[in-house]
Formats: C-alpha cells, sequence, structure tokens
C-alpha cells in the first residue's frame, strides 16, 4: 500500500519533469531567435522573454525531481521500518535476561548457545534445543548476554569456585592444629 509521501512523490516527479522539458523548449527558443538577430539590441528581448525564464524553469525542475527523489527514499524507508516493526508481531516477554532458564537454544551455523529466554534467540524459529552432545559436536560457547550455564553443571552457577578456608594453605613451620598469633 503506497503512503502518502509516495502519493505525492509522482505527482513532484511529472511536474518537476514537464518543468524541465518546458525550460529547455524556452531556452532553445531564446537561442533561435538571438543566433539569428546581429545585433545586441535585437538579442536582448530574446534573451528576456525566453532564455532567462527558461534557465529558471529547468532549476525549478531540477529543485521539483530532486524533492520527488527524496519523498520516494523516504517512502521506502517508512516501508522498511513497517517491516521491521510490526504492530501485529508477537512482543518479546517481559522477563528480564536474569531469569533462569533450564533450556538452551542454538541455531544451526551459529557459535553460541543461549538460554530459551535469551532476547537474541527469542522467537527464532531455527532455533533448537541443545544438550551436551550437540554443544561438544558444534563447539559452542556460551552467550554473553544471557550467560547460560552449560548442562549437567551443579548448582547452575556460572562463577567459578572460590576457596574455603580449608582449602587455603597453612604455614608448614606451624602445626595444623595450632592457632596463629591473636592480635
Amino acid at each position: 500500500m503506497p503512503t502518502a509521501r509516495l502519493r505525492t512523490a509522482h505527482p513532484m516527479l511529472w511536474a518537476g519533469l514537464a518543468a524541465a522539458a518546458l525550460g529547455a523548449v524556452l531556452c532553445v527558443i531564446g537561442w533561435y531567435g538571438v543566433s539569428g538577430e546581429r545585433f545586441a539590441e535585437r538579442q536582448v528581448p530574446y534573451l528576456a522573454s525566453c532564455t532567462l525564464p527558461g534557465a529558471a524553469l529547468i532549476i525549478s525542475g531540477a529543485v521539483l525531481i530532486a524533492q520527488a527523489h527524496g519523498a520516494a527514499a523516504a517512502a521506502r524507508m517508512d516501508r522498511l521500518y513497517g517491516l521491521l516493526v510490526r504492530e501485529d508481531a508477537p512482543q518479546p516477554s517481559a522477563a528480564p535476561v536474569g531469569a533462569s532458564s533450564a533450556e538452551l537454544l542454538f541455531v544451526p551455523g551459529g557459535t553460541l548457545y543461549h538460554r530459551a529466554d535469551c532476547p537474541l534467540v527469542a522467537g527464532k524459529p531455527e532455533a533448537v534445543p541443545a544438550d551436551a552432545g550437540a554443544l561438544a559436536a558444534e563447539g559452542l560457547g556460551p552467550c554473553p548476554v544471557c550467560e547460560p550455564t552449560e548442562p549437567g553443571e551443579p548448582g547452575g552457577s556460572a562463577e567459578p569456585d572460590r576457596p574455603t578456608a580449608s582449602d587455603r594453605p597453612t604455614d608448614p613451620g606451624r602445626p595444623s592444629g595450632e592457632a596463629g598469633p591473636e592480635s
């Protein structure tokens, strides 16, 4: 369906072409009249009545043509924007990216795997479920946006384990049962 900008572009284009053509005809008539006169004072009426208005019409026609091309380009951009952002398209869920989702997805040919609620794969019909075998076979890495955990990872935590007090090395000069100096 043509937009209002596109409907106004065609009349401007035709008006610009008509003005430029009429201006060219007037310039040719003026040149023919000037070329037939020997004296400058007899050439001035042809310049004033044909050549100058013809040049003005050519310039006006060029401006109208440029405006028509601009309106047509704006109509194409409106049409592309309408295709990109459709009002009838389903809107993505309002769940935050940090929400947990156990299902993992990946797009065949891609390099990352995602949680099902990741905005990078939400609504993509080509996204397929991922398991540990598919992740290893495809060589997929985790998505930096949704930060999914690998299947089978305990606790579902993406943070590395932090050392506890029992993991810290002890002072080799002190027996393990002795307490350190109190401060």
